[in-house]
C-alpha cells in the first residue's frame, strides 16, 4: 500500500485568532454581530496600538460583558524573547518564539532618522537563495498578520523605555513577503491606519526576490508604500545561479512586472544589490546594470554583504564597492551604498535562527 505523504503545514491553525490581525472595518464588523457598538473598536485599538494594553482586563472603558466577549474570542499575540542581541551601533536583534515554539527575528535599527523596525513574514522561507541563512531548513509556515504586528508592538514596548518611537518599517525579513501576501497586505494596513501604529505608508518599504504576478497586484493595489526588489544579479544566467526563483520568474519578465509598478504608480522602485567578491561585483557587471535598468525610475541600494557560515559567498574589497558605484553613476543611475549596521552582532537575514535553533534550519 503505498503511504501518502503528509503536506507541510503552512498555515497556521489558530484556535483563538490574534486580535492583531483585525483590521478596525473587521474589528467594527465582529462588535456588531455580537451585539456591541462599532464605535468600540476605536477604543480597543486605543488600548492595542497607544496603551500598549497586554490583556482585555486593562481596557477599563469597555464594559466587562464585553471585555469578556473579547477574551472568549481573541488573544493578545505575546512573543517570548530568547536572545536579544545589542550592537555597538545601537542596531539590536530579537529571536523570539512563537506561541507553537518556531522562531523568528526581528531587528531595530537606529538612524539619524528615527527607528526602523525589519519585519520577518515566515517561519523560514522556500524561496532558495544561495546568500541566505533565511532559506536554511526550508519554509515551516507563514505567519498570521497579528504575528507580524506583534513584533511591531514587541519592540515599541522595549523603546517605550527610553521614550523612542517605531518610525518606519522594513519588511525585509526571514520569508518571501509576496509569498505571504495576503497576511502582508492585512499588516500593512493595521500599521498604517491612524487608529493602529499609524506609521505612514512612505515610511515603510516592502521587499519581494520577484514573484511577477504579486507586482502586478501589488501596483494595482496603488498603495504608498515603498517598493523595493532583490535583484542581486545583472542577467539571467547570473540570477539564476545566485536565486532559484529565477527559474519560474525570468529576469526579463521581472524588469517588465517592474516598469509596470513603476508606470502604475508613479512611484520609484528599490533595486536591491548584493555584492558578492568575484561573483557579481565586477565593473562589466555594472556595466550590464547600468544597461538592465536604463530608463526605469529606481534606485540602486548596494549591499556589502554580511558573512555567513553556511554560505560560501565573500565580502567584496571597500574599492571594488565604491568602484561598482562609481560606474553606476557614470551611467546616470542613482545608487547609495548601504551603511552596515550590526556588524558585531548575528546581523545577517536568518542568522541568529540558524545559529540558535539548528533544530528549525536544517
Amino acid at each position: 500500500m503505498e503511504k501518502v505523504k503528509k503536506k507541510p503545514l503552512f498555515e497556521l491553525e489558530e484556535k483563538t485568532p490574534s486580535i492583531y490581525s483585525y483590521q478596525l472595518e473587521e474589528l467594527k464588523n465582529w462588535l456588531i454581530t455580537n451585539g456591541e457598538k462599532g464605535f468600540r473598536a476605536e477604543q480597543i485599538f486605543e488600548w492595542l496600538y497607544e496603551k500598549r494594553g497586554s490583556s482585555f482586563d486593562e481596557m477599563t472603558n469597555l464594559s466587562k460583558a464585553l471585555r469578556e466577549k473579547l477574551t472568549d474570542a481573541f488573544q493578545i499575540t505575546t512573543l517570548k524573547t530568547i536572545i536579544k542581541q545589542t550592537s555597538s551601533d545601537g542596531t539590536i536583534k530579537f529571536l523570539f518564539e512563537l506561541q507553537d515554539g518556531y522562531s523568528i527575528e526581528t531587528v531595530l535599527m537606529r538612524h539619524d532618522y528615527g527607528c526602523s523596525v525589519c519585519v520577518t513574514t515566515q517561519v523560514g522561507c522556500r524561496i532558495g537563495c544561495t546568500f541566505c541563512a533565511s532559506t536554511l531548513g526550508g519554509l515551516k509556515r507563514h505567519l498570521k498578520a497579528g504575528e507580524i504586528v506583534a513584533q511591531v508592538v514587541q519592540v515599541q514596548k522595549a523603546l517605550d523605555e527610553t521614550e523612542e518611537r517605531v518610525s518606519s518599517v522594513v519588511i525585509m525579513g526571514i520569508g518571501e513577503p509576496f509569498d505571504n501576501y495576503k497576511q502582508m497586505l492585512a499588516f500593512l494596513r493595521i500599521i498604517n491606519h491612524d487608529k493602529g501604529l499609524n506609521i505612514g505608508a512612505r515610511h515603510i518599504t516592502v521587499s519581494t526576490s520577484g514573484i511577477i504576478p504579486k507586482i502586478y497586484q501589488f501596483a494595482d493595489e496603488k498603495m504608498q508604500i515603498n517598493f523595493a526588489v532583490s535583484l542581486h544579479a545583472p542577467n539571467n544566467d547570473l540570477r539564476t545561479q545566485l536565486m532559484p526563483i529565477n527559474r519560474a520568474y525570468q529576469l526579463p519578465e521581472l524588469i517588465k512586472a517592474i516598469k509596470y509598478y513603476t508606470e502604475t504608480t508613479g512611484r520609484r522602485v528599490s533595486i536591491e544589490y548584493g555584492l558578492f567578491g568575484k561573483v557579481n561585483d565586477q565593473v562589466e557587471h555594472a556595466e550590464e546594470l547600468a544597461e538592465l535598468l536604463k530608463g526605469i525610475h529606481c534606485h540602486v541600494n548596494l549591499i556589502p554583504v554580511n558573512y555567513v557560515p553556511e554560505r560560501n559567498y565573500v565580502r567584496t574589497p571597500r574599492n571594488q564597492i565604491f568602484l561598482f558605484e562609481k560606474t553606476l553613476k557614470r551611467h546616470g543611475i542613482n545608487v547609495t551604498i548601504r551603511r552596515e549596521q550590526g556588524h558585531d552582532i548575528d546581523a545577517a537575514c536568518g542568522q541568529l535562527r540558524a545559529k540558535e535553533r539548528k533544530d528549525e534550519t536544517r
